[in-house]
This record gives structure tokens, C-alpha cells and sequence, in this order.
């Protein structure tokens, strides 16, 4: 049980602290997840962030749902995926209570503007951290330019992307083993 609130806590915090979507709590998912409970590991995080890309629904919810039932199961995926949509849902039905008040503010929009600098300056952090540990060889190198020029200039969805270089990994990886082997 004691882990089990610890689930919903640590999410709830994530969901509750983070703004700019699954991108921005990156930062905070490798700090909670990672560095604070050891309860996965970059590469996991790394793993779940590209599952969780490929699959329906929020990154963020898929990502806290596949480390829950890591932990404790199907009930850890559902405590750790309530833990990250309770803040959400709290603070989306206090803002439409108030929005049209205050949407006209200059200042709330000014602290807006700073917020969002504030998340992309979080997620490219974020992305340079784990791109050292992603970019393991050539290969790695290779498809991460690859994939970086194709988000830059064309206009495929993220899906195609990840299928794709997933495909090349494992073309790489039998071509690997099968020269190990001669």
C-alpha cells in the first residue's frame, strides 16, 4: 500500500507541477522516476516516452501508466495514471471557472509567455541529457539526424518516425548479430 501511495504522490507532483505537455515533464519524469525513486531507468523512461508516442492517448498518462504496472501491476498502472490526471482535472475545472475574468490580464499573459520559455528551455535540457545516453554509436548518430532534419523540414507524423527508426534498429541489430556470428 505504502508504495502505492508513493505511485500517486510522485505523479500527482509531475502532473501537478509541469506545464507545456509530455515533453516539459520529461525533466521532471527522469528526476522522480529516475534519480529520486530509482524506480526505472533512463533508458526505461527513454523506452516508455517512444511507446507512449506510437500509442493512443497522453504521453504523460501512457508513460506513468506503463512505470505503475512496472512497480505494483494493473492497480500500480491505474494509481500511478490517477496520480498524474488528478492535478490536471483540479486545475482545468478552477481555470474554467475563472478563465474569462482574467483572460484579458496583460500580467497573466506576460507570466504565461515566461512559463512557456521556462518549459523549452526545460525540455532541450532535457533532450541534450538524453541524447548523450541515447547516441550509444554511428548508427545512433545517424538516426537521430536523420529524424531531427525530418521533423525540421517535412512535414511526417511522429508515428511514421519512431516506426521507421525502430525498423533500422532492428535491421542493425540482426545485420550486428549475423557478423558476430561469420
Amino acid at each position: 500500500m505504502k508504495i502505492l501511495l508513493k505511485l500517486f504522490l510522485s505523479f500527482a507532483r509531475i502532473g501537478g507541477l509541469t506545464f507545456g505537455g509530455g515533453l516539459a515533464m520529461l525533466p521532471m519524469l527522469k528526476y522522480e522516476l529516475c534519480e529520486k525513486h530509482g524506480w526505472v531507468t533512463e533508458d526505461e523512461i527513454i523506452d516508455y516516452y517512444a511507446i507512449g508516442q506510437c500509442t493512443p492517448g497522453i504521453i504523460a498518462v501512457n508513460c506513468a501508466t506503463f512505470v505503475g504496472y512496472k512497480k505494483k501491476g494493473i492497480i500500480g498502472g491505474v494509481v500511478a495514471t490517477l496520480g498524474i490526471v488528478t492535478p490536471s482535472v483540479i486545475i482545468i475545472l478552477l481555470i474554467a471557472s475563472v478563465l474569462n475574468i482574467f483572460m484579458g490580464n496583460a500580467i497573466l499573459l506576460h507570466a504565461l509567455a515566461g512559463i512557456r520559455i521556462a518549459a523549452c528551455a526545460l525540455i532541450t535540457a532535457t533532450v541534450i541529457s538524453l541524447a548523450k545516453k541515447g547516441i550509444t554509436d554511428i548508427l545512433c548518430g545517424i538516426i537521430f539526424a536523420a529524424v531531427l532534419v525530418i521533423s525540421f523540414f517535412f512535414d511526417v507524423p511522429s508515428i511514421a518516425i519512431i516506426a521507421a527508426s525502430g525498423i533500422v534498429g532492428i535491421v542493425a541489430g540482426i545485420i550486428k548479430r549475423r557478423r558476430k556470428k561469420a
